[in-house]
């Protein structure tokens, strides 16, 4: 087993030799067997590890049951990553597409096996004797996202992507209907950001490629050399719209260092504070920041329906991954600091 992979979970299996089956002839290396592992990461889609006689595959498929509309789209992940391989070195290729849900249970996708480490809970060996590993990473972490932020998206396939005008807008009524259809309970708190988010869109900026989840547990760092990024993961909502939106929403998953709250790496010693991130960001784009409190907020608001989305799927019974059970602990306190956010806000005309 490698060592990043781990046993199947119980219900997640896949039909190996229906698989098999499928993919003889169609991919290189795929012949008489194939072993399947699974990642162990991730909340929502699922990934698994896929060896042949001679090569490695990863394979992308939505979560098992019902999901939420336009949400876990394979098809749609496909087609960003294979346009924009070309342009960021960072995008693992694909190498085949297959829609029919008959083979495995739902539409999926197998992309390259990239090797390298992605942080989470701690930061391992030999990463953490390096000097100054901490400050190399968060540097490294936010000239991957700028370097993302100036691909050009001007020309086709990449400008087919997604629709940049008025996107805030769309995202702010797209991500009310999806909260209001997931929802397990009322919150009064999250109608007050939702009406507040909807009264204070900013003008709009400039377009740009951005992840929509770019986080430190979605990113492979190099062993070596120290503070390289080997891949990003998870561009299922990958998407052209304002780049600020991208910054925002990592700023909800990067704590503060001095917070004694925050729990995660990147409170640890040597990380980058939130200012730095922020400070690095626009030294190195040149962009207005004024509004960076209002895709904050709009971050954590996302980040909250996206919880609360996985949670309703564990609250119903449509998956009996018991990481879930207490995701509507999560989700209450990001509507508590969405809500604080807005609260520490300038007000209008000020």
């Amino acid at each position: 087993m490698a060592a990043d992979t781990t046993a199947i979970r119980a219900g997640e299996e896949l039909n190996a030799a229906a698989l098999l089956d499928y993919l003889r002839g169609k991919v290189e290396g795929v012949d008489s067997t194939l072993e399947v592992q699974q990642f162990p990461g991730g909340h929502s889609n699922l990934t698994y590890l896929l060896h042949t006689r001679s090569r490695e595959y990863v394979l992308r498929r939505a979560p098992l049951g019902p999901v939420a509309p336009k949400a876990h789209d394979m098809a749609r992940e496909y087609r960003v990553l294979h346009a924009l391989h070309p342009h960021f070195a960072e995008t693992p290729a694909v190498y085949h597409l297959c829609e029919d849900p008959s083979i495995i249970g739902s539409t999926f996708f197998l992309m390259e096996r990239r090797c390298g480490i992605v942080l989470r809970d701690r930061v391992p060996e030999p990463l953490s004797s390096i000097p100054g590993f901490p400050a190399l990473t968060s540097q490294a972490f936010v000239d991957c996202l700028v370097r993302l932020h100036s691909v050009d998206v001007s020309r086709e396939p990449l400008r087919s992507l997604g629709k940049p005008e008025g996107y805030v807008e769309r995202q702010v009524r797209g991500w009310t209907d999806r909260w209001h259809r997931a929802r397990t309970e009322d919150s009064p708190e999250m109608e007050r950001v939702i009406e507040w988010l909807g009264r204070r869109i900013p003008p709009s900026a400039e377009t740009a490629l951005i992840h929509n989840d770019y986080k430190l547990d979605n990113v492979m760092l190099a062993a070596e050399p120290a503070g390289r990024i080997e891949a990003v993961l998870d561009w299922e909502m990958a998407t052209l719209g304002d780049p600020l939106s991208d910054l925002g929403l990592t700023l909800c998953y990067w704590c503060w260092a001095a917070a004694p709250q925050a729990e995660g790496i990147t409170r640890q010693s040597g990380w980058y504070t939130r200012d730095d991130l922020v400070h690095r960001y626009a030294q190195r784009t040149g962009r207005d920041l004024r509004h960076l409190g209002y895709y904050e907020v709009l971050g954590v608001f996302k980040l909250a329906v996206i919880i609360q989305q996985i949670y309703r799927r564990f609250h119903i019974g449509q998956t009996r991954d018991e990481r879930f059970r207490h995701f509507d602990q999560r989700v209450r306190r990001l509507v508590s600091l969405a809500a604080e956010l807005v609260a520490a806000h300038p007000p209008e005309n000020t």
